[in-house]
Formats: C-alpha cells, sequence, structure tokens
C-alpha cells in the first residue's frame, strides 16, 4: 500500500510495540499485519500441562474452603457431584473444543463460524468480556488468595494483618513485569511450582487421611450428623445437587487449557491447518489434569471436612480460604506449613500468568481483526499494562477479598463452559453424530442450569460480567468509528485481465469510472460515461474503465483484495472486486495502480443522494454510503502528501 515517510520512533515506542506477540515462538498472534508466525515448536504436552496447572491445580489453594462454605457436611458428596460433571461433561466438552478449534481461540471461535454480519461480532464481544471476566478475575482472586496465605501465616499475622490489599497489588504488579520484561515461555517456572505444590498437596493428603483413619469417632461423627441432618443417602444427593453450583470454581481449568494449546508441541508432520498431533496431545493434556485434579477434589474435601472445625472455615477463621493451609500447620507443624504456604503463594500468584497468556492470546486474535481495537493492541506490552490497571482496579473494588471475587470468577467460567458445551453440540449435529449431540446437548443442560442458579445465588458475578462486556463492546465501537476512515486492505492482487487494463491506461491519463453494478447492460455502462462526461466536462476521446465494489460482510474490517477484469459487450473494461468496504477497497485499488505504474490514477464518482450523517451511518455500519467522500478522506489519511496522491472527482 502507500509508503508514508513517518520521524524514527522513540527507544521507549520500539520497546512497547517490539515484535506482535513475545509469545510468537509457542503460536504468536494472528491476524493481517501480524508478522508471520515462526514454524511450530512448542513443549511436551505434560509440561503444558503444568502451565494450565498453575490456573487448575492452584484452586486446591481455597476450593477446599468453598466447598466447606457451601455444602458444610456434604461437602465430599458435592465435591463428588463435581468431579461426575468434570469427567463426564466438561472434560468430553473440551476434547472436542480442542479438535474444532486447534489454535488456542476455543470454543468462541466455533460460535464465530455460526453467525455473520454485526450480531457475530456483538456476540463474539459478549462472550469475549466473559472471557475476560474469567481471566481477569483468576489474576485478581489468586492473587488476593496467595495474600491470604500470607498474611495467615502464623509468623507473619501479627506484622501483615492489615496489609492483605497492598500485597495483593504488588502481586499483580509483579505479575505484569514479568510479562513486560518479555514473557516467553513460562512453562520451565510452572513445572517446577506445579511439581513442588502437588508434591506437598499428595504428603498433606497422605496425613489427613492417615489422621482420620487413626481417629475413627471423626467419620462415625461425620455419618451420623450428616443422617441426623439430611435422612437418607437420597435426600444427601438431592441436597449435593442443589448446592453444587456453589463449588463450580473447580471446573476453571479447561477454558485455560485449550487457550495455550498453541505451546503443545505435537508431531513433526503437524501444521497449522492440520495439526493432528497437536490435537492428539492436548486431550491427553486435558485427561490428565481433569484426572489428577478430581482424585485431590475428592481427597481434600474429604479431610478438610472432617479434620477442621466448622467455625474455622467461615470468614476470619483460620481456614477460610485456606483449609489445606490449616492443616499442614496443624498436622505437620510451623515449618512444614510455612513450605507449605510460600508453595501455594507461589503457585496462586503464577497462576494469574496462565490467565495472562490466555488474555494475550485471545483478545488480539479478535478485537484488532473486527477494527475494534488500535494497532498496537496486537503487542504484548501495551497489552499488559491495560490488563495490569484492571486488575488494580478490579482488586481495589473487591478489597482484595476472595469470597466477594467468586461469584464474578464462577460466573466467567461457567458462561464460557456452557457456550463450549452448546458449540460443540451443534458441531457434533452438524456431523450427524447422534449419540454424541444427544449426550453433548445433556452436558449444556446441565451446565445453563449451573449457570443459571450461580446467576440467581450470586448475581453480583454477572454484574460483574456485563461491566466488562459494556466496557468491550463500548471501547470496541469507539476504536471501531475512530478507525473508520484508515485504509484496511491488507494487499491488493490484480489478475492478468485488470494487469492488462492497468498497463494499457499506464500510457496516458488514468480514468476509473465507480459505478454500482445494476442490470450491467450495455445501456447501464453507456449512460454513465455520458453522464460523467457531462458532469465534468470532458472530451468524448477520454476512455474509461469501470470500477464495480460487491459487498461482503460489512462488520469485517481487515481483508485482502482480488481485482479481475473483464470486458463486457465487446466494448466495456470493468474491474470487479469484492469487499467489506467499498470506500476502502477503492482507495487501495487506487494507491496501488499508482504504486504499480508511477502515474496519478483519477476516479469520478456520482454524488450519493440523501442525509451526510445517515449515508456516514450507512458506511460505517454497512460499509456504503456517501462513497466519494469517504474514499478521498481514506486516500487523505493514507498518503499525506497531496501531490503523490490519487484524485477523485465527484459531479
Amino acid at each position: 500500500m502507500a509508503t508514508t515517510e513517518h520521524p524514527p520512533p522513540s527507544r521507549l515506542r520500539t520497546w512497547m510495540l517490539e515484535g506482535l506477540s513475545d509469545m510468537g515462538k509457542a503460536g504468536g498472534h494472528t491476524g493481517p499485519h501480524a508478522q508471520p508466525e515462526p514454524p511450530h515448536k512448542g513443549q511436551r504436552w505434560w509440561r503444558v500441562m503444568c502451565l494450565t496447572g498453575v490456573d487448575y491445580f492452584s484452586t486446591l489453594g481455597y476450593q477446599p474452603g468453598i466447598a466447606a462454605l457451601a455444602a458444610g457436611l456434604l461437602s465430599p458428596i458435592a465435591t463428588i457431584v463435581l468431579v461426575i460433571v468434570t469427567l463426564a461433561g466438561a472434560l468430553p466438552v473440551y476434547r472436542r473444543v480442542a479438535e474444532e478449534s486447534p489454535h488456542g481461540e476455543g470454543s468462541i471461535a466455533m460460535l464465530e463460524r455460526l453467525l455473520t454480519f454485526w450480531k457475530g461480532k456483538l456476540f463474539v464481544l459478549t462472550l469475549l468480556g466473559f472471557a475476560a471476566t474469567d481471566f481477569l478475575i483468576t489474576i485478581t482472586l489468586s492473587a488476593a488468595d496467595a495474600s491470604t496465605h500470607l498474611v495467615e501465616n502464623p509468623h507473619l499475622t501479627s506484622t501483615l494483618h492489615d496489609k492483605q490489599m497492598l500485597i495483593t497489588l504488588v502481586l499483580v504488579a509483579l505479575l505484569g513485569a514479568v510479562f513486560l520484561k518479555g514473557f516467553l515461555e513460562a512453562i520451565g517456572v510452572a513445572v517446577a511450582l506445579v511439581a513442588v505444590y502437588l508434591a506437598l498437596n499428595v504428603v498433606v493428603v497422605i496425613v489427613g487421611v492417615w489422621h482420620v483413619a487413626n481417629a475413627g469417632h471423626v467419620i462415625t461423627d461425620w455419618s451420623s450428623a450428616l443422617t441426623a441432618e439430611h435422612g437418607n443417602v437420597f435426600a444427601m444427593v438431592g441436597v449435593a445437587l442443589l448446592v453444587f453450583p456453589k463449588l463450580a470454581l473447580g471446573l476453571s481449568g479447561f477454558e485455560t487449557g485449550v487457550a495455550v494449546m498453541p505451546h503443545v508441541q505435537g508431531d513433526e508432520g503437524d501444521t497449522e491447518e492440520d495439526p493432528r498431533g497437536r490435537i492428539r496431545d492436548t486431550k491427553k493434556l486435558l485427561t490428565a489434569a481433569a484426572v489428577i485434579m478430581s482424585v485431590f477434589l475428592i481427597a481434600t474435601s474429604f479431610i478438610t471436612t472432617l479434620l477442621i472445625p466448622e467455625k474455622e472455615f467461615q470468614s476470619g477463621g483460620q481456614a477460610n480460604g485456606r483449609a489445606l493451609a490449616y492443616l499442614a500447620h496443624e498436622y505437620l507443624g510451623g515449618a512444614f506449613g510455612t513450605v507449605y504456604d510460600v508453595s501455594t503463594i507461589a503457585i496462586l500468584w503464577f497462576a494469574g500468568a496462565s490467565a495472562m497468556a490466555g488474555l494475550l492470546n485471545l483478545m488480539p486474535r479478535y478485537l484488532p481483526r473486527y477494527g475494534m481495537a488500535p494497532h498496537w493492541a496486537r503487542a504484548v506490552r501495551p497489552m499488559v499494562i491495560v490488563f495490569t490497571l484492571v486488575g488494580f482496579l478490579v482488586t481495589w473494588i473487591f478489597d482484595a477479598d476472595v469470597d466477594a471475587q467468586g461469584g464474578a470468577y464462577a460466573t466467567g467460567v461457567l458462561v464460557l463452559m456452557s457456550s463450549a458445551a452448546i458449540a460443540v453440540t451443534i458441531a457434533a449435529r452438524r456431523a450427524q453424530q447422534r449419540g454424541w449431540t444427544i449426550g453433548f446437548a445433556v452436558v449444556s443442560a446441565v451446565l445453563l442450569y449451573v449457570t443459571v442458579a450461580n446467576v440467581v445465588e450470586r448475581p453480583d458475578g454477572v454484574k460483574i460480567g456485563a461491566c466488562f462486556i459494556a466496557g468491550i463492546i463500548l471501547i470496541s465501537l469507539l476504536s471501531r468509528l475512530a478507525r473508520a476512515f484508515e485504509l484496511r486492505v491488507t494487499s491488493v492482487t490484480l489478475d492478468d485481465m485488470a494487469e492488462l487494463f492497468v498497463r494499457d491506461m499506464a500510457s496516458r491519463k488514468m480514468r476509473f469510472i465507480a459505478n454500482e453494478p445494476d442490470q450491467r447492460d450495455k445501456a447501464e455502462y453507456r449512460d454513465k460515461i455520458e453522464q460523467i462526461r457531462a458532469d465534468n466536462d470532458m472530451p468524448e476521446q477520454e476512455d474509461f474503465v469501470f470500477v464495480e465494489v460487491t459487498l461482503t460482510d460489512p462488520s469485517e474490517f481487515e481483508a485482502s483484495l482480488t481485482v479481475r477484469g473483464e470486458v463486457l459487450h465487446n466494448r466495456y473494461r470493468v474491474l470487479t472486486l469484492e469487499s467489506a468496504s467499498i470506500p476502502n477497497a477503492l482507495a487501495a485499488l487506487l494507491l496501488h495502480v499508482r504504486d504499480s505504474t508511477n502515474c496519478t490514477p483519477h476516479m469520478y464518482f456520482e454524488w450519493t443522494e440523501g442525509s451526510p450523517f445517515a449515508n456516514f451511518l450507512r458506511f460505517f455500519l454497512f460499509g456504503q454510503g456517501e462513497v466519494a467522500p469517504v474514499t478521498r478522506e481514506v486516500l487523505r489519511e493514507a498518503e499525506p502528501d497531496r501531490a503523490r496522491r490519487p484524485r477523485v472527482h465527484t459531479g
């Protein structure tokens, strides 16, 4: 396209926009202006599982306490229900998502393909709002829980008891600093953290089970209390099903699992179009993570319910938000408990890294492509600053309270999981897989029930999600409006006939007529030429080439342009194009012709009848409207040098 001289950027700007993706080496961002993606290398699936695991496994830091608060004595039974939903519902859904959308876009890309025009864009923006809720609250909630573990440590509580907000903000800032430095590969750190954390949890679980086994009355007291409270097994299961939505945080790792999918190595023969090995190994990743987490969830809910007094789970209690840490200190001593606290703090803090990686992978794949974010939104560092500042705001709004953020977190997780279940149900139906369609439909119904129940129980979650959605839609529309006159054609290709027309015209004045194709008969072209000559007082010997643009989906923003030439009625030369925006296509063609011939092309238009404001809205929403002045404005922004700018004539 047009080449325009700009002053050299400052060192800060160069550093901030260095590369379009610091994570490109593991499957970077895509987009028309993105740098070419290097050959895919990636990491072994079990190592990438640890990157997912810093988010998924870290929920052990607070999930047993949440389960105890929600279900009380029924916590183990409710957790078993959660595990059944995980293994029989969420896991098959996300294995199918990995198969259908293997490039990290997740179920949003599957649903995007079902809808076109603006309704598709708004639907995707809504899902991105819930994704932002999920990932950003992951960052802030994990940091808040890490600070809780630090503050509640018996050796530090007297010193740090009123510093939780400050500690949480520092942890969020440190996470942002990691990415600003240039976060290329955190998988090695994640492997170490997950290995240490799970090993310490194995010790806590074994010691907890040993204490339960050696204090037989604990099980007897628990079962007697359950029977007295709920009567029989069926009543217990029924109540467990009712309280199960409150345990939804235990499902949180799957969306992150598919978001980091581009990091999976796969086979040597994998390509971006057909990454079979990556899909297979991602399924292994999801299955292994789900099985490991399920075992830990059942074991930890059992020992924490039986060994921790109920009052300690309440707000202000020593086990609130840190049930396993409480057991570590209680049964393994202060030294081991402190090591466990350090490990938990580290993995909870680094859980935000997994979420940040998901955000940086997801958002730039959609918003810049829609024209709903500035160009710098494809660069990592500016987006890290934006997400970090939003993390500060969320932390301040929730006062760094883990329980207060649980509703928003669960809402984001459940909406994304429900949309994933619906997406794979539709995919199975289109593939005429009747059994899978029925199975996924049942999972969709269960997840929708859980989502609705969670929203009814904790409406603050959907309110926060709605704030994220409103913010994303508003900022996106303002960005699209600000970029309305931007040249957004990424490349122009002419076929042989079109090239012949251009070379022939290059020997004299290059005159094009913008024509809205109608009947395309001889009279249409003859009358158009006569009108242009009369409006512009031109001699009859001047010849023209017609340019006709067929409008595609006007909600799209960036695309390449293919120009085809044809001769109609053995006389009239016509260039035909397809584009989401008529003015942009015409401007891009003129600039390409100018650059390829070193001649100044002229294009002739009719004035469009009607209100200029209404015509601008037609252009903004539907890609057509006041074509002549908008084409001229696009040319003016793309080529500041007036002497080199193609000419626009309107009569």
